[in-house]
């Protein structure tokens, strides 16, 4: 597996986060304005695009986020979360970022605290999906 960082949205991450979040978990909203400043980060097995995530600086709240982390169904269970995620922390932390926010769906909020982030906040809807944000400090 090698994975590219991309200063953009990709075909490739879109065409992950298509699959993962509006075909197979229902989001309508799957695209923000934050798609046109976030990196991609996507991983391939091969040529093909398996995983991607998005992290960008916001200068609003003075933190990086991580978010839109999706693996393709037969590519699951095989660690390739974990890599993505501390892939995108090498990146961050490279461009001198010191706290990350994500915003993970409840139901997977233990693989993020296996990761170091700890959760912040109460749980929220979003598009009737239980979410909760995380923290952590590099």
């Amino acid at each position: 597996m090698k994975f590219t960082v991309y200063n953009h949205l990709t075909e490739d991450a879109k065409f992950i986060r298509d699959t993962v979040f509006v075909k197979e978990q229902g989001f309508q909203n799957e695209y923000d304005e934050a798609d046109e400043f976030a990196k991609s980060l996507v991983v391939y097995d091969n040529e093909k695009p398996v995983g991607t995530c998005r992290f960008y600086f916001d200068s609003k709240f003075g933190c990086y986020h991580i978010g839109r982390i999706a693996i393709l169904k037969e590519y699951r269970k095989q660690g390739l979360g974990a890599f993505i995620v501390t892939e995108a922390e090498k990146n961050i932390a490279d461009e001198g970022g010191k706290e990350i926010v994500i915003s993970g769906q409840v139901r997977v909020a233990k693989f993020y605290e296996k990761l170091g982030y700890t959760p912040y906040g109460e749980p929220y809807d979003d598009e009737g999906v239980p979410h909760i944000e995380l923290r952590k400090t590099l």
